[in-house]
C-alpha cells in the first residue's frame, strides 16, 4: 500500500480534470453555505428561515432525482454535468450581484436554493455514473477515495476560509467566488470526450424509471441497503447535525470552539479512512465490512450520550466519521463495479432518493426529541438504533455474501 496507489486515478487525464473541477466547486459551495447562513442570520435572526432554505434545497432533489438518473443514462453524462454547473454558476452570479447592490431579499435566496436542488438532482447521478466511464476498474478505489478526501479536507478548512472572507469582504465576495468555482468546474470538464454509453432498454421516462427500479429490486443487497440506510440518515446523521451543539452546551456551556473541533474530528476520521481505502485495489467481504463499520459508528454515537469528556467526544466523533466513511467508500465502489453501466445513473438516483427522502423528517424529529429528552438521550437512542439496524441487515444472506 503506497501513496502512488492512492494517486493511481490521477494518471488518467479525464478523471484528473473532473476531480479538480469538483474540488474547486466543492470549495466554492463551502464558502457559499457559510456566507449564506451568516446572511440569513443577519437579515432575519430566524432559525426557521434557515430551515426553510434547507427545505428548498432538498425538496427538488427528492422530487427530481429519479428523472436525473434516467437522463444520466440517456444523455452524455459529462455534458449533463457541464450544463448543470453553468446554470448553477449563473444563479449564484445573480445572487452575488443582488448582494453587492444591497437588493438581495430572502425570497431570492429561497428561489436560488430551489434551483440549486433542482440542478443537483441531475448533476449528482451523472457525476457518480461518469467516474467508471473514465476510470479503469483497478483505479476506482483511488478515484472514490480522492473524491471523498478532497470533500472532507474542504469540510475542515472551508468554513474557516469562508468566515475570514466574509469578515474581510462581506458575504458578496463568497457568493462571487462560488459562482466562479462553478464556471471553472464547467471549463475543466467541457473539453473531455464523452464516453460511449449503451442505450437503456426502457422506452420513455417512465419506462426508464421502471427499468431502474427493477434493477434495484432484483438485487437484495441493493434494496435492503437503500432501505436500511434511509433510516440510518435519521438515526446517525441527524443527531450530529442537530443535537451536537446542544450536547456541547449541556455539558460544557457556550464553547463554540469545542463544537468546531468536534466536527473537525469527524471529518479527520473520514480523511483517515479515505487515505487507507484509497490504497486498496481489491476489497473482500464488502457487506460485512460496510455494515460492521456502520455498527461501530452507531456504538460510538451511543457512547456520546454517556457523559464523555471533551477528549472522549472527539474520539467518538473521529470513530463515527471514520466508520461512516468506510461504508460510503465501499458502497460507491460496489455500485460502480456491480451495477451495469447503462443502469448506473438510475440506480444512483434511487439510492439518492432513499438517502434524502427522510432527512427533513429526521432533522425535525431530532429537534423535537432534544427539546423533550435532552441531547444525551438523543445520541443514546440514535446510536443504539443505528447498531440495531445494522444487525438486522446482517441477518440477510445477500448482505453477508456481498464480496
Amino acid at each position: 500500500m503506497t501513496t502512488s496507489t492512492l494517486l493511481r486515478s490521477l494518471r488518467y487525464r479525464s478523471f484528473t480534470l473532473l476531480w479538480l473541477g469538483q474540488t474547486i466547486s466543492h470549495l466554492g459551495d463551502s464558502l457559499y453555505s457559510v456566507a449564506l447562513a451568516w446572511w440569513v442570520l443577519e437579515q432575519t435572526g430566524s432559525a426557521l428561515a434557515m430551515g426553510a432554505v434547507l427545505v428548498c434545497t432538498y425538496a427538488p432533489m427528492v422530487l427530481f432525482t429519479l428523472v436525473g438518473g434516467v437522463l444520466a443514462d440517456r444523455l452524455p453524462r459529462l455534458q449533463v454535468m457541464v450544463f448543470s454547473d453553468m446554470l448553477s454558476g449563473l444563479v449564484v452570479t445573480i445572487v452575488a450581484l443582488l448582494a453587492m447592490s444591497g437588493n438581495l431579499a430572502l425570497w431570492h435566496v429561497y428561489v436560488a436554493s430551489t434551483l440549486f436542488g433542482f440542478f443537483s438532482a441531475f448533476f449528482e447521478p451523472a457525476y457518480q455514473a461518469a467516474i467508471p466511464d473514465i476510470t479503469p476498474r483497478d483505479a476506482l478505489a483511488s478515484a472514490n477515495s480522492l473524491t471523498s478526501l478532497s470533500r472532507q479536507l474542504i469540510g475542515i478548512g472551508g468554513p474557516a476560509l469562508a468566515a475570514a472572507l466574509v469578515a474581510v469582504g462581506g458575504t458578496s465576495i463568497a457568493f462571487t467566488l462560488n459562482a466562479l468555482s462553478f464556471f471553472l468546474s464547467a471549463a475543466l470538464v467541457a473539453p473531455l470526450p464523452a464516453a460511449p454509453s449503451a442505450q437503456p432498454t426502457g422506452r420513455g421516462m417512465l419506462g426508464g424509471l421502471a427499468e431502474g427500479l427493477r434493477a434495484v429490486l432484483a438485487q437484495p443487497w441493493l434494496w435492503v441497503t437503500i432501505g436500511l440506510f434511509s433510516l440510518v440518515n435519521l438515526t446517525a446523521l441527524a443527531p450530529v447535525s442537530v443535537a451536537l451543539p446542544f450536547l456541547v452546551h449541556e455539558q460544557f456551556g457556550d464553547r463554540v470552539g469545542l463544537l468546531g473541533l468536534l466536527l473537525s474530528a469527524s471529518a479527520a476520521g473520514a480523511v483517515a479512512m479515505a487515505l487507507w481505502l484509497g490504497q486498496a485495489r481489491a476489497l473482500r467481504r464488502r457487506g460485512p465490512l460496510a455494515y460492521g463499520a456502520t455498527l461501530v459508528a452507531g456504538l460510538a454515537l451511543a457512547a456520546m450520550g454517556l457523559g464523555l469528556d471533551a477528549a472522549g467526544l472527539a474520539l467518538a466523533l473521529f470513530t463515527q466519521g471514520a466508520m461512516l466513511s468506510i461504508f460510503g467508500l465501499i458502497w460507491t465502489r460496489t455500485l460502480q463495479e456491480l451495477v451495469p453501466r447503462e443502469l448506473l445513473g438510475r440506480v444512483v438516483s434511487i439510492d439518492m432518493l432513499g438517502s434524502f427522502l427522510l432527512l427533513p423528517l429526521g432533522f425535525a424529529l431530532v429537534g423535537w426529541l432534544v427539546d423533550r429528552v435532552g441531547a444525551s438521550n438523543v445520541f443514546l437512542l440514535g446510536g443504539a438504533s443505528t447498531a440495531a439496524l445494522m444487525i438486522i441487515g446482517l441477518l440477510h444472506p445477500a448482505v453477508r455474501r456481498l464480496d
